[in-house]
This record gives structure tokens, sequence and C-alpha cells, in this order.
């Protein structure tokens, strides 16, 4: 490819990238509208599907990108997942149920988790040998701090000013200008060499995240834990981890090698990773509803107040990019990005129905700081630790437990604030709560505020855990690989929630 190539090369890939952190975020906003509009009584109830479900399939689906890359070719399955992006997105947006939507997202999601992973090996194949391979980190750090404040701040334009449809249909013009030009200029390494695919393995990590995900969402709250339902799912989940684990040490070509859970850096950093994701998802999802629910802020308004969160996490990326470069261990971001996202939701977790907007403002770019040194320098320890042969599938493995962590960090979440809202509210379920006036609209709105602050709570319990983790880290930092350019970049799109 020409260097002219390259560059249209790396755009596209930013531009996937964004697209990917958009709609990770982009519904957060907008879910008062849409659930006013497809299903005002029990709606609410539902946001943490219409959340998971782009998280759950993306994670279904990442193992197996990364061995059809080597079999089929980086730009064919890239190609591939943007236009599956695209179906999703539209059928999104032509959703006339709730049940409707959440299908629609899970396709979007298979596409979306494409996206981020194999932007990677595209970025990787793109790579030259004059390039910087440190300013991956850097134009990584800016794509996650803009998504971060862009997403749900145009969901809530699109909501209040438009139509919340609009939010997925604004990724069509989008996606098909990347598709048209990725067939005309990429041309990428071709794939000679015939390779399995562990298609059993990738889907028992489906069905066992799936049923994962079902016991959560359901357990205690549609369903008693004792019911035949749900230790007929938990049963059946322990059953799927068993055969894929025995799958993956037995397989010639696992999704996932269980090899790598035995080097040190690798293993904590795959736990800490799946932390982070359960609570940077959560927090941010239920910060969009408390602005709206108890404060009364239109969604684009809301979307607006991750404006500090995006600078913190941008600033610090960057500033943490070139400390790194001057030597500075990831032990050392990691354990302080843990710390201070842990004080931040320990800030949000103290919240009443007339805390200053400020304190929330602070909250926020605390979070940003400390999620902002998290982001990158995991990725970047994972893939400095993993053996060369293996770099491909340890960047799945911790793309898989970040969107596997985000994704039950939203049903967990929705689970904790339904049942505790039950216990302390005036009757019925938090979808009533517009419709109540006068003394029970208060008791409402207090039992509504002191349930997400155990949501807040919990949260802040899942990062004082990844801090302890983060603690059992080794201090030294690896040698940069000779390859050092190629990691760099592979880094960028793991940037982005």
């Amino acid at each position: 490819m020409t260097d002219r190539q390259r560059v249209i090369g790396f755009v596209l890939c930013i531009a996937t990238i964004l697209l990917a952190v958009l709609d990770t975020n982009i519904v957060s906003s907008a879910t008062v509208q849409i659930v006013s509009d497809l299903d005002p009584v029990h709606g609410v109830d539902k946001i943490p599907w219409l959340i998971a479900a782009y998280q759950l399939a993306a994670t279904a689906a990442l193992p197996l990108y990364g061995k059809l890359c080597d079999v089929l070719g980086t730009k064919k399955v890239f190609i591939g997942a943007v236009a599956t992006f695209l179906a999703g997105s539209a059928l999104c947006g032509m959703a006339g149920s709730m049940g409707g939507l959440i299908a629609a997202r899970a396709l979007q999601g298979i596409g979306g988790g494409g996206l981020m992973s194999v932007t990677m090996v595209v970025l990787r194949e793109l790579k030259g040998p004059e390039e910087d391979g440190g300013k991956g980190g850097s134009v990584g750090g800016i794509i996650a701090g803009a998504g971060m404040a862009l997403g749900p701040w145009l969901g809530g334009v699109l909501a209040d000013h438009a139509d919340w449809r609009w939010i997925f249909y604004v990724n069509l013009p989008i996606g098909l200008a990347v598709l048209a030009a990725a067939v005309r200029v990429l041309k990428l390494p071709a794939r000679t060499t015939r390779r399995t695919i562990d298609f059993l393995g990738a889907g028992l990590a489906a069905a066992f995240s799936t049923m994962l995900l079902l016991v959560t969402q359901w357990g205690g709250k549609d369903h008693a834990w004792s019911s035949p339902l749900i230790v007929g799912l938990i049963v059946a989940t322990v059953a799927a981890l068993v055969l894929f684990v025995r799958r993956q040490a037995t397989a010639a070509e696992p999704v996932l090698p269980l090899g790598l859970f035995r080097i040190r850096e690798l293993r904590y950093g795959f736990a800490i990773q799946g932390l982070v994701g359960a609570a940077m998802m959560g927090s941010m999802v239920y910060v969009m509803i408390y602005l709206q629910v108890v404060r009364g802020i239109a969604a684009s308004s809301a979307g607006l107040y991750l404006i500090p969160m995006a600078i913190g996490m941008t600033g610090v990326g960057l500033l943490s990019g070139k400390l790194a470069a001057a030597g500075w261990s990831q032990k050392t971001f990691v354990v302080s990005g843990t710390v201070c996202a842990s004080a931040a939701l320990a800030l949000l977790a103290t919240l009443s129905t007339d805390t200053s907007l400020w304190t929330v403002r602070a909250a926020l770019l605390m979070m940003g700081i400390g999620f902002g040194q998290l982001v990158g320098q995991l990725i970047q320890l994972v893939q400095d630790t993993a053996p060369a042969e293996q770099l491909g599938v340890a960047t799945t493995g911790v793309r898989f437990f970040q969107t596997l962590g985000g994704a039950l960090g939203a049903a967990l979440f929705g689970t904790v604030l339904s049942r505790v809202y039950a216990a302390r509210g005036p009757g019925g379920t938090t979808s009533t709560i517009g419709r109540l006036t006068g003394h029970a609209h208060q008791q409402a709105l207090d039992a509504f505020v002191s349930s997400t602050n155990v949501v807040f709570w919990s949260a802040t319990g899942v990062m004082i855990l990844a801090s302890v983790l983060a603690t059992r880290l080794p201090g030294r930092r690896k040698p940069e690989p000779a390859d050092a350019n190629s990691a760099a970049f592979a880094a960028t799109p793991s940037l982005h929630r």
C-alpha cells in the first residue's frame, strides 16, 4: 500500500472505532424517550437488557473474530463486521417494541465486537516501519475521551430534538462510506495457510456468557433463586463453562488458550479488565438515569455531564503515555487508576435529590482520571507480556473479559436497583415514578436515589477488588518488543468502551 492508502486506511479504522465507542454508550441518555415510546409501563425494567444486549453479543462473537481473520483474511472479516453493524443499526431504528429493539441491538453488537477487535488487526497490518509506535496510545486516548462525551450527548440531542431512532440511523452514512473506501483502498496480506476454526469452543463461550447473564438478570427478580428455571440455568452455565475449559485444553486451535492464564500479568490483567468493564458501564448508565429521573434534566443536557469524564480520560491518557515512555511501570498506572475510580464511585454513592450538580461533575472528572489510566495500560500490559505468536488471542481475550464484565455489570446493577427500589419505594416499579404526584412522587424519588446509591456502592466494591488485584501485578516494566509499532497500534482500539 502507498503512504496515502495507509493514511486513508488509518482514518477508516479511527472511524470504525468511533462508531463502536459511540454505540456502546449512545443509548444511555436516550433510554427515557425510548421507554416512553415503546413500553411506558414496563420499559424501565428492560433498560439493563437494552444496554447488555449489545455488550453480550459483542462478547459472544469476539472469540471467533481472530480465527476468521487468519482463515478468510482481515479485509473480508472487517467488511463483514461493518456490514453486520450497519444492518443492526438499521433494524434498531425500525424497531417497534422493546423486544425488537433489544434483538436488533444484539445483531448490532455482533458487528460492534468486530469493529473493535478486527480493527486492531487492520491497524497492525497497516503499520509502516517509519511510524512512531507511541502515537497510537495518544490517538486512542483522544478518541476514548471524545466518544465518552459525544455518545450520550449525541444520543440525547437526537432524542430531544429529532427522534431517538436517529441515534441508530446516524451510523448508516458513516458506515457506508467506510465500506466503500475499505473495498477500494485496503490492500492487506492474503491468507494462504489453512487453519481450523474452533466453532465448538466459540459456541460454548457464547452459551456460557449468555446463560450467565440470564441468571443475573432473572434471578431474584423475575424468578426466585430457588425456582427450577434459575437452578436449571445455573447448572447449565456451570456445565457450559466446564465444557468450554475442556475444549480449550484439547482443541488444536483454541479460541482462548489456557496457557495464557499461567502468565501472571495476563491472569491479573484479564481479571482487572473485566472488573473495570463492569464498574464503568454500570456507573455511566445510572449516572444518566439519576440526572434524568431524579433531577429532571433533559437527555441532551444530561449527556453534557460526561464532558468532565471525557476531559479526565483524554488528559490523563495523553499524560500516562508520555510517562510510560519515560519508564513508569504499568502497575503504577493500574493501581493509581483503580484507586481513583473507587474514590469517584464512592462520591457518587453519596448523591441525594438535592446534591449540588457540581459534585456530580467533580465525581465524573475524577472517574475519567481513574479510567483514563486503566483503559490503555491494561491492554498494553497484556500485549507486552503475551507470547509473540499469541498476541492476537491475548488481545481478543482481554476484550472478551472487558465486554463480558460490561454486560454483567449492566445486568447486575439493574437487578440491584430494581430489588432495592421494590423494598423501599411506595409500591410499583421504577417505571411508575413519572406518573406519581405529591408525597408519593417525592417518596419514590427518595427511594430511587437510595437505590442508585446502593448501585454506586456496589460499583465501588468492584473497583476496590480491582485495586487489590492491581497490587499483585509485577512492578517491573517489560522491555519493548522488537515490533513495538505493532503493539502500540494494536492497543489503540482497546481504549474505547
